[in-house]
């Protein structure tokens, strides 16, 4: 199979051959060929609000920098401030461009001082990397690590026993954002608690040849307490009702953090770092749009890139995701908006194929998970 985008050949992640076993639909996604779904949408999404789902995110991209001038170089090319981080802290912020719109978002992980992980989107890691290195110094190495490593997620409340068994550290003690080296079933691997599903689950990175062996003993004893395989599909709709931005919908390079409701990974005050001033300018000036949830009040469902307008005034905005989701149970969606309709209760008319239907702005997430 070949992206019709680029007619080059699809890649493949470690766990190709478990997908087809499984059954899973695969389809092109930013280069690679990966499972939409399995045993379906819904009950993917279900199985991880209520008991686990499992997810192949090992597409995703891993620059590493290390050196002693690594913590500069990470602190210049990501917003958010990495003095704060100590070994095995995360951190989730963004590379931005010189106007303050974004490159990308990520994680960050403190492997040591001198020892950084950036994971980036699938889709950007060729330009994250070539972006990154274009600020590299004497005394910071940057490498695309991507091939060596896999990227297994389990999400939902019975995600930490069914992953217990297999990992010779006390998941317990990881904290949400910390990650912590560990055993998994003979290799060494990170396990860090985080997700993309708004659920409480781990990630578990490791070399890309023993991703097959963890998958499959995750399947073989997860299966009976209800885990599913889960797709790209339930992928996108939980992080939809969790508010979690995806790059190209809410996040592209003609928006920034503070439009895309993410100012609080910006830290102003830790000094210079690529895109500071655009976004100190921009605050200075005052925002003309940004990110809210609506709920569809009418029928049909608001798609990404379909055009809406705020009643009354016809002021436009834009859709940048939207979909009927299983938990929430109705249709929903973010959109940018003039900053004043960003007020919870203004009245907004998407056009979804030629007809203007009714939304209104709601609070979002749109779901939080229950307190432990």
């Amino acid at each position: 199979m070949s992206d019709p985008a680029s007619s080059s050949p699809l890649k493949r992640t470690p766990l190709f051959d478990s997908h087809k076993a499984l059954g899973g639909k695969l389809v092109p996604f930013g280069g690679w060929e990966m499972p939409v779904q399995y045993s379906g949408l819904v009950d993917e999404h279900v199985a991880v609000r209520t008991k686990a789902g499992l997810f192949d995110v090992s597409h995703m991209g891993e620059i590493r920098v290390k050196g002693p001038k690594a913590f500069e170089v990470v602190q210049k090319i990501t917003c958010n401030d990495v003095a704060v981080l100590v070994d095995g802290r995360i951190q989730y912020s963004a590379f931005l461009t010189e106007r303050g719109t974004f490159v990308d978002d990520l994680l960050t992980y403190r492997l040591a001082a001198d020892d950084y992980l950036l994971v980036v989107n699938a889709s950007n890691t060729p330009k994250d990397v070539a972006w990154a290195k274009s600020f590299a110094v004497e005394g910071a190495t940057i490498e695309d690590e991507s091939p060596a490593w896999s990227q297994i997620a389990i999400q939902g409340p019975l995600a930490q026993e069914i992953l217990q068994p297999f990992v010779k550290a006390d998941l317990a003690a990881v904290a949400y954002y910390w990650f912590t080296w560990a055993d998994v079933l003979g290799t060494r691997c990170i396990v860090s608690r985080t997700g993309y599903t708004g659920e409480d689950g781990f990630e578990v990175y490791g070399p890309a040849d023993a991703a097959p062996k963890i998958w499959n003993a995750l399947i073989e004893t997860g299966t009976p307490r209800g885990l599913l395989p889960a797709g790209l599909g339930a992928r996108d709709t939980l992080r939809l009702e969790a508010k979690l931005s995806l790059y190209g919908n809410e996040l592209d390079d003609a928006t920034t953090p503070w439009e895309a409701d993410l100012g609080w990974i910006v830290k102003m005050k830790k000094g210079d770092f690529v895109g500071r001033d655009a976004l100190a300018k921009q605050k200075e000036q005052g925002l003309t749009k940004k990110l809210a949830g609506f709920f569809v009040d009418g029928r049909g469902i608001a798609r990404h890139g379909y055009p809406l307008k705020v009643e009354g005034t016809g002021e436009p905005g834009v859709v940048t995701s939207g979909t009927q989701t299983p938990t929430v149970g109705r249709a929903l969606g973010l959109a940018y908006v003039p900053i004043a309709a960003t007020t919870v209760g203004t009245r907004l008319l998407v056009d979804v194929r030629g007809k203007d239907v009714p939304a209104v702005v709601v609070p979002t997430p749109f779901y939080k998970r229950p307190s432990a």
